[in-house]
């Protein structure tokens, strides 16, 4: 496997491989840029088919990090980390707090949090051995904790803000959306969207998750493989990325994508092919950021739960000022908002096109 002819590898700064025998653990740590702080992105466990899949997953989530941190204007560069394995059955403290000892040997270099398959549990394991993690437990009025309900809140007031910019309404009252995965921000994000009297659908792998959120908010349940079909005002992508490629963005009846995943196009030129739909596209890494905000609030110290919400509510007329950008004729929403944080990142960042 040659990393750096890898189509995914975008002038990383460092990729390392760390395994520990004793616990099993096989994790990949990606830095991308530490031009605006250390690097920091959650950990994500998944059992990934082979490591090149690993690779290119955790190489495309840590520029996207880059890309997130500097349109919130964190002072955080971009990272990703990756432990391969299956988070229902292999989890121990052991393995975590090897993970810690993974993430201490680069020096501060990356700060984690929990992503999909970790937790707040596995990141107070993790805090055993590193200082450099986030996504701990804090106390009432304090930032801190599980960054996912702020993820979703920032993806409610986004979509809130596309459905203004696209649709001209103020509200999301009787608004359809489709929510794909039910977890531990799309939960959270369906609690927004049916207080505001929103229309949901909802689709995820595990039944359970699809039956709790339509017992409390009403939702109607849609088969995985008929989400993407449905005519609704909104598809909120919640699940894992890739979603949006020549393929499915063929079947897709919604006017806005707007949803909490990363990496939602699986090629940028997807993007180009949204907007050629007349689908406006909210992009993932602006509309999502409100866990790292979270995060970043609460490894600096000294914030307040309050400061955090206060930061989140900026996340809309970020995406407005991209909308706006972009029908101005400066391309597709994905471009501007590449280009936006290239140039807060102070380099051009290359960008390779299959």
């Amino acid at each position: 496997m040659e990393i750096f002819d890898l189509r995914e590898f975008d002038a990383h700064e460092l990729v390392v491989f760390g395994h520990d025998a004793a616990t099993g653990l096989k994790s990949i740590v990606a830095i991308h840029s530490t031009a605006l702080g250390p690097a920091a992105g959650g950990c994500r466990m998944w059992p990934y088919p082979s490591t090149h899949d690993a690779v290119r997953d955790v190489l495309r989530l840590s520029r996207g990090m880059s890309y997130k941190n500097a349109m919130a204007g964190l002072p955080l560069g971009g990272g990703k980390s990756v432990i391969i394995g299956d988070s229902g059955k292999a989890k121990t403290p052991a393995l975590f707090e090897a993970f810690g000892r993974f993430v201490d040997s680069l020096g501060g270099r990356y700060i984690t949090a929990q992503d999909v398959g970790t937790s707040t549990a596995d990141m107070a394991n993790v805090a055993r051995a590193t200082r450099y993690v986030a996504g701990l437990g804090a106390a009432p009025g304090q930032a801190g904790g599980d960054p996912g309900p702020k993820t979703a809140l920032g993806v409610y007031l986004g979509i809130r803000a596309a459905v203004k910019f696209r649709l001209g309404r103020s509200d999301l009252k009787d608004v359809s959306v489709a929510v794909q995965g039910a977890g531990g921000v799309g939960y959270h994000l369906c609690a927004y969207l049916a207080a505001e009297g929103a229309k949901l659908y909802v689709a995820d792998v595990r039944a359970a998750a699809v039956s709790r959120v339509c017992e409390q908010f009403g939702a109607a349940a849609v088969a995985v493989d008929e989400l993407l079909g449905l005519e609704v005002d909104v598809l909120a992508p919640c699940a894992l990325g890739a979603l949006l490629n020549s393929q499915t963005i063929a079947r897709l009846r919604a006017r806005i994508v707007a949803g909490a995943a990363n990496n939602q196009l699986a090629e940028d030129q997807d993007g180009v092919a949204l907007q050629a739909a007349g689908i406006l596209y909210a992009p993932d890494y602006v509309i999502n950021a409100g866990g790292i905000i979270s995060v970043s609030r609460e490894y600096h110290g000294g914030a307040t739960e309050a400061q955090v919400i206060a930061d989140i509510h900026a996340i809309p007329g970020r995406l407005t000022e991209i909308f706006e950008r972009a029908r101005r004729g400066n391309g597709s929403t994905n471009a501007v908002a590449d280009q936006m944080a290239r140039e807060r990142l102070g380099r051009q960042v290359h960008q390779r096109v299959a």
